[in-house]
């Protein structure tokens, strides 16, 4: 397959985008919640697989900071050993797309990947992929 039109804008990183993903990973396995939360746009739409399987009643999709705080605060509550490795980080001026492997004490690790709609420096949506 030959690529035509290739826009520039898709070869080079955004820094300012990464720079949010690393701040995301730091204030997630130091489970500071407020710090991951301020990341955040009021407004933000979160979905995961495993929201769904928590809460099927949301079909993985949760809406604002307080449903996130709510959902963060379980999982956090839950299992205190859990934390994410970074595999793989590409951001470009819109989004960035995450590779992590899920630690979590005495369960296999689950590879991971995320996508971050970033906007004005907030995080807009985030959304979840097990594999």
């Amino acid at each position: 397959m030959i690529l035509t039109g290739w826009n520039s804008k898709f070869e080079h990183m955004n820094h300012t985008n990464r720079a949010i993903a690393l701040a995301w990973f730091e204030a997630f396995n130091a489970h500071k919640l407020e710090d991951l939360l301020h990341l955040y746009h009021d407004d933000a739409e979160h979905y995961s697989p495993k929201l769904k399987l928590r809460h099927p009643e949301t079909k993985g999709l949760i809406k604002g900071k307080e449903a996130l705080r709510t959902w963060w605060r379980d999982a956090f509550d839950r299992l205190p050993s859990l934390r994410y490795e970074v595999m793989s980080l590409t951001a470009n001026d819109a989004r960035v797309f995450m590779e992590y492997r899920r630690h979590v004490e005495g369960e296999e690790g689950l590879l991971v990947a995320e996508v971050l709609e970033i906007r004005d420096k907030k995080i807009i949506a985030s959304r979840v992929y097990h594999g």
